[in-house]
């Protein structure tokens, strides 16, 4: 898989502000916009998509977070398609960047959290939920049409479903040909509109997602699931949705990346002496730790492979158990009498 650097892209450094970002982008697309002459529809869809990560300042630190894997090898993160790149463009020069694309009825992505419990970060599974989005029209079946009824040639571009359009800007006129504002690029439009809905071809509903959860995942990684964002307006697109991950905080087990850390109270007497203790791990399975003699409150012991499975697929983070000296209370009068004697002893 290709690794993209969208620093690189933009020519600016990783600490750059998001002025310093903003300007080299203004700089690029002109440069590579594809109506201009000696123009790069590559390179102007790359530099977009840089700048649609850097801009954000949530995909910018999931990117930074992931390196130069954040295009997919690691984490299921964001595609890009050219009704994403008219957008920033319209932003940016206040231009309508249109392309052969029926992407002007794409429906638009959903980003939704799902929050799941430390223990089950320890293996991949399915999850199941519900959320109310736009599906498509069962009655219509998406075309916006009432069944049985026909679809008329669009007056507006003649059934070619594109329309000249030119534009003046900062850096020159442009003149190109469009999707047909009147019928979004289909070249028809229904004779009467779909009763239930009203001509779009889509109706909001609730619908039941799943989605695969991957083994070591962590808060903030967000996976993508192709083509269950809301329905496209009359058969267009669907988008994605995004279900970005928070791991519930543990009771017992802290989590440090792909290690844990859980405190464990020992006595004093083992403390001096040394021992074992049992510890449960997060697997719920029990070992058994040896406790060196002369143990100072706050040890730290390491346990290999007993942390969360590392993301990638290879191989778990450790466990390390902090050891914390219980200092005895509420003491008999025999045990009182055993420290003061180990007191005169020098101990």
């Amino acid at each position: 898989m290709n690794q993209k650097d969208y620093y690189q892209i933009l020519g600016v450094p990783k600490e750059a502000s998001q002025e310093e970002i903003k300007k080299a982008y203004r700089k690029l697309a002109h440069k590579y916009h594809p109506d201009k002459k000696g123009g790069d529809e590559a390179k102007f869809k790359e530099v977009n998509e840089a700048y649609q990560v850097l801009s954000d300042d949530s995909k910018r630190n999931q990117y930074d977070n992931f390196g130069k894997t954040f295009d997919g090898s690691q984490f299921q993160g964001f595609d890009f398609d050219l009704g994403d790149i008219g957008d920033i463009f319209e932003q940016a020069f206040g231009f309508n960047y249109q392309a052969n694309t029926k992407d002007n009825r794409r429906g638009k992505d959903i980003e939704v959290d799902l929050e799941i419990p430390l223990e089950e970060t320890l293996k991949g599974e399915k999850k199941e939920f519900s959320i109310r989005k736009f599906v498509s029209c069962f009655r219509c079946q998406g075309e916006g049409a009432e069944p049985g009824t026909a679809k008329n040639q669009c007056f507006a571009c003649r059934g070619t479903g594109r329309v000249q359009e030119m534009k003046r800007t900062v850096f020159g006129s442009f003149t190109r040909a469009t999707t047909c504002p009147e019928c979004n690029g289909e070249g028809q439009k229904p004779e009467k509109p779909c009763n239930v809905c009203s001509g779009e071809g889509r109706i909001k509903e609730e619908e039941k997602i799943e989605v695969f959860i991957p083994a070591g995942v962590d808060t903030n990684q967000v996976i993508k699931v192709s083509g269950k964002g809301n329905s496209g307006k009359r058969k267009g697109h669907a988008g994605n949705l995004y279900v970005r991950i928070i791991v519930k905080k543990h009771p017992v087990f802290e989590r440090k990346g792909d290690d844990l850390l859980v405190e464990r109270l020992i006595s004093f007497s083992k403390a001096a002496l040394g021992g074992e203790e049992k510890i449960k791990t997060i697997d719920g399975k029990n070992i058994v730790v040896k406790i060196p003699s002369g143990t100072q409150s706050g040890k730290v012991l390491r346990i290999s492979g007993k942390g969360i499975p590392r993301f990638s697929g290879f191989g778990r983070g450790d466990l390390y158990i902090e050891l914390v000296v219980k200092t005895p209370k509420d003491l008999t009068k025999e045990q009182k009498e055993l420290l003061r004697e180990l007191e005169r002893k020098g101990l």
